[in-house]
């Protein structure tokens, strides 16, 4: 019953998220085709949406629902890691015609073959668990 609240918030999130159309293969497919703006408003929405947000909790140092504060802490930037990142994250995105995301508001909806996604989420997740010290950070 503690976590009653973030299981609606869920709840809640994944109803928006098939309203806003943005758990469509067909509204991916656009995007990567550059044919409608309709998902990039979203994702440049959540952007800007997210740089006030932590900037907000940075300026009111807001604490986490343990009491602790929410610590940002500085990343190394490389360009291997980003752009091998987001090169394995895209393809994935669109072979897959599904974020990583919006899986289980698929599941939710009743579209069972993403069961199989998930199980390859599951196991790129434990790769690079593996792989981890290997990999360029």
């Amino acid at each position: 019953m503690k976590y009653i609240k973030y299981i609606l918030a869920g709840i809640l999130f994944g109803i928006v998220m098939v309203k806003a159309e943005t758990i469509s293969w067909f509204r991916i497919y656009e995007m990567f085709q550059f044919d409608a703006f309709h998902m990039y408003g979203i994702i440049g929405s959540t952007v800007v949406i997210g740089i006030i947000g932590t900037y907000l909790l940075k300026k009111n140092k807001v604490k986490n629902i343990y009491g602790e504060p929410i610590e940002f802490a500085p990343k190394n930037f490389s360009v291997a890691r980003y752009l091998i990142g987001g090169i394995i994250f895209g393809l994935g995105w669109a072979l897959v015609g599904a974020c990583p995301g919006p899986m289980f508001v698929l599941l939710g909806t009743g579209f069972l073959p993403i069961l199989i996604v998930i199980f390859g989420a599951l196991v790129g997740t434990f790769l690079y668990g593996a792989l981890k010290s290997r990999l360029p950070h």
